[in-house]
């Protein structure tokens, strides 16, 4: 089970806005908000593996992932490549 399944599972009265293709990007979730949180650096890693370059992927990450935004419940971002 990954991360949003058990997501899912935990918060079954939330409903979640998704990022196509990105179910093994989630982290987390904001429970007061009921958005879900993805790495940067696991959508990054997913792009890269669809046939990406690294800079395609981080071009399509700022403008069409991180630059969307959906409504109240966009997707969180989180930016966590100081690991």
């Amino acid at each position: 089970m990954n991360n949003l399944e058990t997501i899912i599972e935990i918060a079954s009265d939330s409903e979640f806005l998704k990022a196509d293709g990105l179910d093994d990007a989630v982290i987390g979730y904001d429970d007061t908000s009921d958005r879900l949180i993805y790495s940067m650096t696991k959508v990054i890693d997913i792009l890269i593996t669809e046939g990406l370059t690294e800079e395609e992927a981080l071009d399509h990450y700022y403008y069409n992932v991180h630059g969307s935004y959906v409504g109240e419940k966009t997707p969180i971002w989180c930016y966590d490549y100081f690991n």
